[in-house]
C-alpha cells in the first residue's frame, strides 16, 4: 500500500468504515463474543484454537497519528521490563477503563497523559477501530486521533521505557508486514509483527496496526 497520507483522507476513511461503538464498560463479564462476522478482532484471528482468557477486562488505547505537515507518524511506547502485563513490549499509550472514566475515549486520553505527559489539548479524536481482544483477557477499544506538535513529553518512568514515532507510510506498506510464530504451552502460536530500526512491534499492537491498514485500504473484510 504505497501512497501519501494526510489527515483529511484518513478521517474520510474512518468515517466511511463506521466502526461500531464498544459495549458499555459496565456490561457483565462474559466469554468473548467471537461470532464469525462480528467486527471484533484479536489474537484469536491467527489462533482460532487459542481463545483469550476470561473474564475480559475493558481497556482503551490511543492510536495517535502525529501530524508533521508533510507526513504522519504513529506514536508508540516501549513498556518497562517489570510490568505485569506485556513487559518490554511496544504498545500504544493506554490502559484499563476505570469506573470514573466517562467512556473509552476519556480513558485513552487519561492514560495517555498519565503515561507520557501528552495533554488532551494536543489531541483530536477522529474515530475508532474495531474492538481488539487479547489472549491475556483485555477487550481493547483503539481510539484513533491526530496529535498536533510541537509538544513536550514526560514519560512515567515506572511504565514507559521509551517513546518513539514510526512513519505511518512504513506501517501501511504491506511489504513491511510479517507473520511470526513462537512456541507457547507446547503449541505454535502466530502473531503479526513489524520491524522498524531497532524496534520490534508485535502482538496486539501489531494486530491493531493491521486493523488500521485494513480500514485505510478500504477492505475491512481482508483476511488477517
Amino acid at each position: 500500500m504505497k501512497r501519501s497520507f494526510n489527515r483529511d483522507w484518513i478521517i474520510q476513511r474512518l468515517s466511511a468504515y463506521e466502526a461500531p461503538s464498544p459495549k458499555p464498560r459496565h456490561a457483565p463479564d462474559t466469554s468473548p463474543d467471537l461470532t464469525p462476522g462480528r467486527r471484533v478482532h484479536g489474537d484469536h484471528d491467527l489462533n482460532p484454537d487459542f481463545p483469550p482468557n476470561t473474564p475480559l477486562r475493558p481497556a482503551a488505547v490511543l492510536v495517535g497519528l502525529v501530524d508533521h505537515g508533510d507526513h504522519l507518524t504513529i506514536l508508540l511506547t516501549r513498556r518497562t521490563d517489570h510490568l505485569e502485563h506485556h513487559p518490554g513490549q511496544v504498545s500504544f499509550p493506554g490502559g484499563h477503563i476505570e469506573p470514573e472514566d466517562r467512556d473509552a475515549v476519556a480513558a485513552a486520553l487519561r492514560e495517555t497523559e498519565e503515561e507520557i505527559g501528552l495533554p488532551a489539548s494536543h489531541i483530536e479524536i477522529i474515530g475508532k477501530l474495531d474492538t481488539y481482544v487479547t489472549r491475556t483477557g483485555f477487550e481493547v477499544s483503539p481510539i484513533v486521533a491526530i496529535i498536533s506538535p510541537p509538544f513536550d513529553l514526560i514519560p512515567d518512568p515506572h511504565e514507559v521505557a521509551e517513546v518513539f514515532e514510526v512513519p505511518l507510510a512504513f506501517l501501511m506498506d504491506s511489504t513491511n508486514h510479517q507473520r511470526h510464530a513462537r512456541e507457547f504451552a507446547g503449541t505454535k502460536r502466530y502473531f503479526h509483527a513489524m520491524g522498524y530500526q531497532d524496534h520490534f512491534i508485535w502482538g496486539a499492537t501489531a494486530g491493531m496496526i493491521m486493523d488500521l491498514y485494513r480500514v485505510l485500504k478500504g477492505q475491512q473484510n481482508l483476511a488477517p
